[in-house]
Parts: C-alpha cells; structure tokens; sequence
C-alpha cells in the first residue's frame, strides 16, 4: 500500500534531520583533527571567523557530507569513528544533497 502524502513528508523530514545530524558528526570529526580540518577550509574558501556562521546554512551540511565523500581515507575513517559502514554514509549523503537539478529548461 502506497504512503499518504503526510507519511511522506514524515519520512523525508525524518531521513532529511538524520542527513543534518550526521553531516554535524562529519564537521565535528573533521575539526577533531586539525589537519583535516585545515584542508576542508582550504576546500571552502571558509576560515574560523564564518565557520559557525556557514554551519548554520541546510547547503554547508551538505558540503561537509561531500568533502567526505570526496576522499575515501576520510570516508572510511569517519564511518569507522561513528560505527557506521560507509555505503551507509554514502546513501546519507546522497538522500541529503537530493537529485541534480534539471538543466533542460
């Protein structure tokens, strides 16, 4: 049997809070390690003075969730500090970042 609209939107706000709250987990393991968080700056053009400012943005999650991904070192490290597998990471990610836009119109 198909959702009703509202489960829907339940279940998409649901997968949408767990996206943020790992995306929070990945800033927090990259800031543990000055290294890695020196790099994901350097990535970001961001600095320590708009960092927190720049968290608060739903887009800068994502773009954490995407420097992980981006270097499977990281992405296994990160999955492996916070009990995950990192398909699981993945799969967050990319329910998180949403399709690509449509470019036709």
């Amino acid at each position: 049997m198909p959702m009703a609209p509202k489960e829907r939107s339940s279940t998409a706000a649901s997968a949408a809070a767990a996206g943020e709250a790992m995306a929070v987990e990945g800033l927090a393991f990259l800031a543990a390690d000055e290294t890695r968080l020196e790099r994901f700056l350097a990535i970001t053009g961001l600095g320590p003075h708009n960092l927190r400012r720049a968290a608060a943005d739903p887009g800068f999650l994502v773009s954490v969730l995407d420097h992980l991904a981006g270097d499977e070192r990281l992405l296994v490290a990160f999955a492996a500090e916070t009990g995950r597998r990192p398909e699981d990471v993945m799969r967050t990610y990319e329910r998180l970042k949403g399709p690509p836009p449509d470019m036709s119109t």
